[in-house]
């Protein structure tokens, strides 16, 4: 993997680009995208230090490994109107329900996929990369790859069959979280505490917990457990979250999307 190509250049497709330029495995120069809003694309580039290139096959031409980074709806029609150009090149795809099954159809034999659902916080290097279990890439050049989205946050592999419910959790789940901030932010504020500097406190309280839970293996009602003192107040504010349903709360949020 020597060239990487982005076909598109959103949010997600910046912070990817960003975070391996940041990182060094491969240079800004060896990276390329193509979006049709052209100012956009060269303003990006000249922030991030790739190279805009000013059509889908010059970006084709550069680039060995390619980053399906466009709209869902937008895939098909890339795919059929290139599917020449694709042929002999890694063809990464990070829409979601862009799955191996729903590509191989649609692309050259000679063209080797890879599934990755990642997340908004690969922004500031803490997303989660879910690698799909199934994939034609080569087995170095997969390693590779893996290697190089760790630049983003955790790399994990994922059967096919579980992509579903853990892109739930790690995509949807920033969004939940983003709502506990908001709630606990509105609390100290309530109170007296500014509200950028609520927000700052809660933001660092939950970074610095679920990191205090990942080095440490323990099993979250632990983590809670060392917190709560008998008779304490953080036991009344469990007993109070435990009323309001907090813990259904979440479950059916998640089966809600999973229905």
């Amino acid at each position: 993997m020597n060239k990487l190509g982005f076909i598109g250049m959103g949010n997600m497709a910046k912070a990817i680009a960003a975070g391996i330029i940041k990182s060094g495995k491969i240079s800004g120069s060896d990276i390329y995208a193509y979006a049709p809003h052209q100012d956009k694309l060269r303003k990006n580039a000249e922030a991030i230090g790739f190279t805009a290139c000013g059509s889908m096959e010059e970006l084709l031409g550069a680039a060995d490994t390619v980053v399906m980074a466009c709209k869902p709806y937008q895939i098909e029609a890339v795919l059929e109107e290139n599917r020449g150009a694709l042929a002999g090149k890694a063809l990464i795809s990070i829409a979601a329900g862009w799955d191996y099954a729903r590509y191989e159809p649609l692309v050259d034999e000679r063209t080797r996929v890879q599934f990755i659902m990642p997340n908004t916080p690969a922004m500031v290097g803490e997303g989660v990369m879910l690698f799909e279990e199934t994939n034609s890439l080569e087995a170095e050049e997969r390693q590779e790859l893996m290697d190089m989205f760790s630049a983003l946050g955790l790399v994990e592999e994922i059967p096919t069959h579980l992509m579903g419910i853990a892109g739930t959790l790690t995509g949807c789940g920033p969004a939940f979280i983003d709502l506990v901030i908001e709630a606990l932010g509105d609390a100290g504020v309530k109170y007296g505490v500014p509200r950028a500097q609520a927000y700052a406190l809660v933001s660092q309280m939950i970074l610095g917990s679920a990191k205090l839970q990942l080095e440490t293996g323990e099993h979250p009602g632990v983590l809670k457990d060392n917190v709560c003192s008998p008779a304490g107040t953080t036991i009344r504010g469990v007993a109070a979250l435990e009323r309001a349903g907090l813990r259904a709360a979440f479950l059916d949020a998640v089966d809600g999307i999973m229905e």
